[in-house]
């Protein structure tokens, strides 16, 4: 269902607050900064005007209109009163009538929305033609053919976004008459066959319609517009949306701005231009060209482009002008700019302009060019950068050099990375393969926005049209996917699933391709990977002198940890995890799971402290554990000597350390095994239904007498023996699971006894911290009763997620999360990002309770939020003093608690 909200109050101060809101902008009304309103085409078109740009007049329609007919199914008042009003002031300044007279006025319908979201919701060009005007224009340009090429692209973009029939039928007409002419392109088709086509198209919309094709050119617009309004709610928008974290609720803007042809001939065309490149983000002159064509070709990918560069050859005028207009618009929006334009018969407009996707590279390259060019300052430098682009940098890259590689062909390199999979054809092959765990490329001609779940599904995009500028790779870079396009070596069949190479090797659906989104090259089979310049930088401190991406990555590094407020920990349970988070700029350990160290051949102790019948048994199994654990903690405050290191003590249930109790049961029954039979009632005893709120955590240390104090005494034993060895120990003990505070009291007197006892048999002072992990609901409700025993709280989000939404992470993923999502119900999953109203409401509360309690009191997170760029900026506000995660995330945590302290400045 659509949510609605209630609208910013932006109209002009001018207008009474008893008056209407107002519904519709004229260009020269607005400005870019109302994209809330405007959209971000509506907003910036409205800049460019103000700048003096050459932009066809136009005006456009709020998000607050549409919000309104999405919730209420209608238009709402006096909206179409204040579009005649704009329509007819459009008519006076362009001395035509709308697809009236002998010189028409035609007008394209597009959305923009607040954020860019390319090619997921409608644009109809050419509004205004009809049988009655297409005469009239054709006299007018002197062009027969064009008038019938614009005709046609009416009734199949009008059909398709409009009308709903499938764009395969009018695709196929096209290609149909194609052949017929033997046309290589649809450049190639005369006047008289696209007239022909215009009446296969006409028939077309009669037979699957039931009317014939709208002539009255209003009918056409207010069709149009409302098709616009819907396409917020369709189905590849919400699936963007979700994938982005774009609010359901904004609604899109629509403008209606007067045509100008880009398919007029061959001093005529259309392109998308560059201030940087997009995929690298290095200076120069980047960019897609299609002579003799409409705005739409170029995206589409339909046609391959020519760069940007031969625009210079074509039209040194428009290009020389293109430059110029490229360099004030990067100026005033100190940002790479994404400009789209058309050139009609020598004249140069601007269609539309707005800050550029990029791949993470590209970010942080131009953060720092534009920091040395002085247009930002740092901490702007890094609000332009984010921790999701810096994780994608860290990915593998292929080793080419490593062995000999079968290489297939090669294509424009439109968004970086190193993607191995299943060669796939259609994107319902690409989702359902995916599905069941495959890696997969998606193979395509060309890609539309029919196609992004299959985008989404998959490793990698290639296809053999298109340019950087294609629907492929400006959807590719803003996922952050590899992405090959325009391989015109390669002959895509995809109705027979498979490809052909230029020296004619055939590639069937299921081979394993590995695409290179940095070279454009196609490999057949499995490249072998090497890691990121990126994580070698991270790891070793390599590469900051003689390699420009990784530069940019260090200084943009080092502002950040000059400027964040929140540490940066580390889930770490082994040397070799503790020695690379510490690399990778942790300052201390969060969590240190114990239960990870009872694993491979400590089971078998463990299973001895379950089948213990006798205190003494008990005591010689803890007994034989117990320099074990030293050993484990000595070890680890090695590796983070001098930092702090918190250690949880034991939590997952005591089963979880045994046989599956129906396949002991049946070895039981078969077999003659004194040890089965033996450790069948434990098992039996142990077993629980739901082990995630069973005998686990605190619970554990309070009904198996000795356990957490053999893990207390061999924390302190460690800690003694690095101090006595001239280490800098700073442990910190977690109690896990609480959920009052009788149950923490009881295992800290305990813990504080046995600390005494080792203080005193090695004559030394520890000075260990306790404290607990506050991952249930009670707990954080009655934090403030808690904080009296505790040093530090840590939240294990994990755990919280699961208790406050009632699900387990292990099996809902595999239920009903996908059905979730897909309603709008989640944007994202919980276990993801933090669930603000609900989890982080707990943490905020138990954050204040604790604090008021105890000011003093430590704060951190451990669960996996801790590495999550969204939930890094909540646990800042809220006040916590340091997050943990996993050692790779360790980065993507320190950039965003700089970016976090930024936006709090």
């Amino acid at each position: 269902m659509t949510q609605t909200v209630e609208p910013p109050s932006i109209s002009p101060p001018s207008v009474p607050p008893t008056q209407p809101a107002k519904l519709v902008y004229d260009f020269a009304e607005g400005n870019k900064d109302l994209k809330d309103l405007l959209g971000g085409k509506g907003a910036n078109l409205a800049e460019m005007t103000r700048l003096g740009l050459p932009v066809p007049p136009g005006f456009t329609i709020t998000t607050e209109a549409c919000r309104a007919y999405l919730a209420n199914g209608t238009e709402p008042a006096g909206l179409r009163d204040e579009v005649r009003a704009h329509l007819d002031a459009l008519e006076r300044r362009m001395g035509k009538r709308l697809g009236q007279g002998a010189d028409p006025l035609l007008v394209s319908v597009r959305s923009g929305a607040k954020f860019s979201m390319p090619g997921m919701m409608d644009t109809v060009l050419n509004i205004g033609l009809s049988d009655a005007s297409v005469d009239a224009l054709a006299a007018q340009a002197g062009d027969e053919r064009f008038a019938w090429d614009s005709y046609r692209r009416l009734i199949q973009m009008f059909g398709k976004t409009v009308l709903g029939i499938d764009g395969e039928l009018f695709e196929s007409a096209l290609e149909d008459a194609r052949r017929a002419a033997d046309a290589a392109t649809d450049v190639d088709l005369g006047a008289g066959e696209l007239r022909s086509l215009v009446d296969t198209f006409k028939s077309i919309v009669r037979e699957r319609t039931g009317r014939d094709f709208p002539q009255d050119p209003r009918t056409q617009m207010d069709l149009a517009v409302r098709a616009v309004f819907a396409s917020w709610n369709g189905d590849r928008a919400r699936l963007y949306r979700r994938q982005e974290r774009i609010p359901h609720d904004l609604g899109t803007a629509v403008t209606i701005c007067a045509m100008v042809f880009g398919n007029l001939g061959p001093d005529s065309g259309t392109g998308v231009a560059f201030t940087r490149d997009p995929a690298t983000g290095h200076q120069g002159v980047y960019g897609d060209y299609l002579p003799n064509a409409q705005g739409e070709d170029v995206v589409a990918g339909i046609r391959n482009t020519v760069p940007l560069a031969d625009l210079e050859r074509l039209d040194a005028a428009s290009y020389t002008g293109l430059l110029h207009i490229m360099e004030v618009l990067e100026n005033h929006y100190l940002d790479l700019c994404d400009i789209e334009f058309t050139i009609e018969r020598g004249t140069l407009w601007m269609l539309q302009t707005r800050v550029g996707k990029r791949t993470a590279a590209a970010a942080f390259r131009i953060a720092t060019q534009l920091l040395d060019q002085g247009l930002i300052d740092e901490r702007e430098a890094l609000r332009r950068v984010t921790g999701n682009q810096l994780a994608q940098l860290m990915f593998p890259r292929f080793d080419v050099s490593a062995a000999e590689t079968d290489v297939l062909g090669k294509g424009i390199a439109a968004s970086p990375g190193a993607a191995v999979g299943a060669a796939v054809f259609d994107s319902a092959t690409a989702v359902e393969r995916a599905a069941r765990g495959e890696a997969v490329i998606l193979v395509r001609r060309e890609t539309n926005p029919d196609d992004l779940d299959g985008m989404l599904a998959a490793a990698g995009i290639l296809t053999s049209r298109g340019g950087k500028t294609s629907h492929a790779a400006v959807v590719a870079r803003g996922m952050g996917k590899t992405c090959v396009c325009g391989a015109e070596g390669l002959d895509v069949d995809t109705g027979r699933r498979r490809f052909t190479t230029a020296d004619g090797r055939v590639i069937e659906e299921g081979e394993i391709l590995s695409i290179d989104g940095t070279s454009g090259t196609v490999h057949r089979g499995r490249v072998p990977v090497v890691p990121s310049a990126v994580v070698d930088y991270f790891e070793h401190g390599t590469g900051a002198d003689d390699d420009d991406l990784v530069r940019s990555v260090d200084r943009i590094m080092r502002y950040a940890d000059r400027v964040r407020r929140l540490g940066v920990r580390a889930n770490a349970d082994t040397t070799q995890d503790a020695a690379r988070a510490r690399r990778f700029g942790a300052q201390g350990i969060g969590l240190c799971r114990t239960e990870h160290m009872f694993l491979g051949e400590r089971r078998d102790m463990v299973e001895r402290l379950i089948l213990a019948t006798s205190d003494a048994d008990r005591e010689a199994a803890l007994a034989a554990l117990l320099p074990l654990q030293r050993g484990d903690f000595t070890e680890l405050f090695e590796a983070m000597d001098g930092l702090p290191v918190t250690v949880r003590l034991l939590d997952p249930p005591l089963h979880e350390f045994l046989p599956d109790l129906t396949e002991l049961s049946v070895r039981v029954a078969t077999g003659d095994d004194p040890h089965d039979r033996a450790l069948l009632p434990a098992v039996q005893r142990l077993h629980e239904q739901n082990p995630m709120l069973g005998l686990r955590g605190v619970r554990l240390g309070l009904v198996v007498p000795g356990l957490f104090t053999m893990q207390v005494r061999a924390i302190a034993e460690a800690a003694s023996d690095r101090r006595a060895a001239g280490g800098d120990p700073h442990a910190e003990i977690m109690i896990p699971l609480v959920g009052t505070v009788q149950e923490l009291e009881i295992v800290r007197d305990e813990a504080e006894r046995e600390i005494a006892r080792v203080e005193k048999a090695r004559g030394t002072e520890l000075s260990l911290s306790l404290g607990t992990m506050i991952e249930l609901p009670r707990a954080a409700l009655t934090a403030g009763q808690i904080a009296g025993s505790a040093d530090f709280f840590s939240f294990g989000t994990n755990d919280l997620t699961q208790t406050v939404w009632g699900f387990s992470r292990d099996d809902v993923e595999a239920s009903f999360f996908s059905a979730y999502l897909e309603k709008g119900i989640f944007g994202v999953s919980p276990f993801e990002t933090i669930d603000r109203d609900g989890v982080g409401a707990l943490v905020r509360t138990a954050a204040r309770a604790g604090r008021a309690a105890r000011p003093d009191l430590k704060l951190g997170v451990c669960g996996e939020h801790g590495g999550d760029p969204e939930s890094v900026h909540f646990f800042d506000e809220v006040g916590l003093d340091y997050v943990s995660c996993s050692p790779f995330r360790i980065p993507v945590a320190r950039l965003e608690a700089g970016r976090a302290a930024t936006a709090r400045a």
